[in-house]
């Protein structure tokens, strides 16, 4: 039964057997902060009933749950 030798016989063959492909090293990711005033799209969880409750008044629901929670985040009560 013919097999392959473990080592190449071909000195070609060995010198490239000892110089494999050397993997490039990752670069760190960068970490870019959110230009001030802009939205970013998120998935957040929130009770059905909170939900329907700003809903309700229609088109306009997440910029309704932006102020409130923006009026919570300014210590002001929320509407």
């Amino acid at each position: 039964m013919a097999h392959t030798p473990r080592r190449p016989v071909n000195p070609m063959d060995a010198a490239e057997a000892l110089f494999k492909p050397a993997k490039k090293p990752v670069a760190p990711a960068i970490e870019r902060r959110a230009l001030p005033e802009t939205k970013e799209l998120v998935s957040i969880k929130i009770d059905s009933a909170v939900l329907e409750y700003f809903q309700k008044d229609g088109p306009g629901w997440q910029d309704r749950i932006n102020d409130a929670l923006r009026a919570v985040m300014q210590g002001k009560p929320a509407a």
